[in-house]
């Protein structure tokens, strides 16, 4: 028999569940901003790998993506938009309220 809070998972924002996603957002949400080496040596993401999940990000509308230059190297700057903050803080209470109903080891 399945738990009745098991089924609320697949209500689960799946854009933000999928683990390197979830990761992308957590060390995001504790900066105002990040530049993509940050990101990848914090996440352990290839930097391929990192790449496409921040394109899909982007696409989702849950981070900036910005394109600049310090000095004459390129740098890639990100940060959560209020859509990506408002969808990583709604992700994380509900899936805190799921885990909470469970019921816990015998």
């Amino acid at each position: 028999m399945t738990h009745p809070e098991l089924q609320k998972m697949a209500d689960l924002d799946r854009m933000i569940h999928e683990p390197a996603r979830l990761m992308i957002l957590t060390v995001l949400s504790t900066v105002n901003e990040a530049d993509f080496l940050f990101l990848l040596h914090n996440t352990g993401l290839t930097r391929g790998n990192l790449s496409a999940h921040l394109s899909k990000l982007e696409a989702a509308g849950y981070i900036n993506i910005q394109k600049t230059f310090r000095g004459k190297l390129p740098q890639t700057l990100l940060s959560l938009t209020p859509q990506g903050q408002s969808a990583y803080d709604a992700y994380r209470k509900q899936l805190s309220q799921i885990v909470q109903a469970l019921p816990g080891e015998k």
